[in-house]
């Protein structure tokens, strides 16, 4: 499993372990990722996705599952959120 995020795309980066006398090695930066169940409210069902949690308060912030994916880029979501963001946009559009 890759450790990036199924909602915002957030990867692993790289960078530096620096030591106490400037000594350098390569090392990375993993993202905080958690395993959540969000729930659609168009679609009245629950989702597993494995988001950061950066991502998790973004879609607090925006009111819920759907909001977020509403004004979320295609690009940056999984194939499984972007399978999600299209049948909720077809609930929506049928009601």
């Amino acid at each position: 499993m890759s450790r990036v995020c199924e909602l915002t795309g957030k990867g692993p980066m790289s960078g530096n372990n620096v030591s106490h006398a400037n000594n350098k090695s390569r090392r990375r930066f993993l993202p905080n990722l958690n395993d959540v169940t969000l729930i659609s409210d168009a679609l009245g069902q629950s989702f597993k996705l494995k988001i950061s949690a950066a991502a998790l308060r973004s879609v607090d912030h925006r009111g819920g599952l759907d909001a977020f994916l509403a004004k979320a880029k295609d690009d940056e979501l999984s194939a499984k959120a972007l399978k999600i963001k299209k049948e909720i946009a077809k609930a929506q559009a049928a009601a």
